[in-house]
């Protein structure tokens, strides 16, 4: 992994770790545009995917600043292996496919 995917994953989990705690506990606009104009139960109901970190606050931890900064810490880095994984995946289909048009120009199939 290059020098400059380390350092961008260590700012990233620097701003959850340290950030994520001053979060406004104040809803979105969104919700509150929903729950000012009376529709916000209507919204809420039965999840379709239980959410594993719910509300932005890792379960079983009591004290909300470090549950919060542990639900971003996790989320950071499994944002960041997803994606890298995609990356990773995309790039060797890239290589095998340019490696798969040399073949067949060599075979003079091109």
């Amino acid at each position: 992994m290059r020098k400059e995917i380390w350092i961008l994953l260590i700012v990233a989990v620097a701003v959850a770790l340290f950030l994520s705690p001053f979060a406004s506990p104040y809803p979105d606009g969104l919700e509150r545009v929903a729950a000012d104009k009376g529709f916000l139960e209507k919204g809420e109901g039965p999840g379709l995917v239980h959410s594993p970190i719910p509300d932005y606050a890792f379960p079983g931890i009591k004290n909300e600043k470090v549950a919060t900064a542990v639900a971003g810490l996790v989320g950071t880095v499994l944002t960041f292996g997803v994606m890298y994984g995609i990356a990773v995946l995309i790039k060797r289909g890239q290589v095998n496919r340019g490696q798969a048009i040399l073949d067949s120009r060599k075979n003079g199939q091109g």
